[in-house]
Parts: structure tokens; sequence; C-alpha cells
């Protein structure tokens, strides 16, 4: 494991290379841009190496990826801790047969799925994500895999957005995040 000090300098490389885009997608969000993060190949290079460093060993055997920016940050992990990817879709993305889970946004609901067969009873599964605001996503993630006796070990983020308490929807699910957006 990385000193502390040396793990301070890379989680200030990578919360300076994120891009904050105030009034987008609409008035009043402040919109955590991290596609400025991976134009910064340093600071890409830490965000993969500090999840790599804290899940290697772990007997992680599956990195479920959210949709869509989950999965820029899951298959390098994935392949580094030498677990499998699977990527968890929204509706009518995946060409096999799937299961869905349903989840609540602020207006209506949406769904998320993966294909069946992907994760057997018993794996212990990483869920990955850019960013976790109310915790929606990331709960319908954790239901979607504990349908199938799949043992979530802990979801992980680049970003969290404390003010909006995903983290609370979580329940004892552990969250390791890089960087608090204040």
């Amino acid at each position: 494991m990385a000193s502390e000090d040396a793990q301070d300098h890379r989680i200030a490389r990578i919360s300076s290379a994120i891009r904050v885009i105030p009034d987008f997608p609409k008035p009043g969000i402040m919109f955590q841009d991290i596609t400025t993060l991976l134009l910064d190949p340093q600071a890409f290079k830490d965000t993969i190496d500090l999840f790599v460093e804290r899940y290697k060993g772990k007997s992680i055997s599956v990195v479920a990826g959210i949709e869509a920016r989950g999965f820029i940050f899951g298959p390098p992990i994935a392949l580094a801790i030498g677990a499998k990817f699977v990527p968890m879709r929204k509706p009518n993305k995946l060409p096999g047969a799937v299961i869905s889970q349903e989840y609540a946004l602020e207006y209506g609901t949406d769904k998320i799925e993966m294909h069946v067969g992907a994760v057997q009873a018993g794996e212990r599964a990483l869920v990955i994500d850019d960013l976790i605001a109310t915790g929606g996503t990331l709960c319908a993630a954790i239901n979607l895999l504990e349908r199938v006796e799949v043992d979530v070990v802990e979801c992980a983020c680049v970003i969290e957005l404390p003010e909006l308490k995903g983290r609370d929807r979580l329940g004892d699910k552990p969250l390791f995040v890089l960087v608090s957006a204040a």
C-alpha cells in the first residue's frame, strides 16, 4: 500500500483533474466532469491504482460497472485484480437474456440490467461507478447482484456528493470514494 503522503498527493491530483461545470445539465447542478480526469494520464492512472491497491488480494471475482462511466473504471480494475468485468446496463442494451432491477428516480423509475449467467451464486463483487449522488443506481446494482446470491463486498466511486446522502441509502454496504465534492 502507498504511504499516506503518496496517497494524498494522488488524491489531490485526481481532485484537481475533475472539472466542475455549473448549471449542467440544468440550473443549480454543479456537474462533476470526469472527462478532464481521463485527459490526464497520470491522474487517470492514479485513480485506477488507488482502487487496485484497495481491492487486490480481497478475493473479488466480479467487478460490476454501472453504465456508462463505471465502464471506464471497471475493466482496468478487473484486469489488474484478476476479476471478470460485468456491465450493468440501462434497459434494452444487452443482447441476451437479462435480469433487471427497477429503482426510483426523482420523477418516475428506471431499470438496470445484466446478463443472466454473468455471475454465479457465492461470487464476491465490487460495484463501481464514477459518482454517488442519491445512491439509487448503486442500490439497484447491489439488489440485482444479491438477488442472484452474489456477495457485494463494497461499492466504489471516484466522487461522492455527500449533501445528497447517497451513502445513507446503501445501508450496511461499505462505500469507498476518492474525492468528496463539497
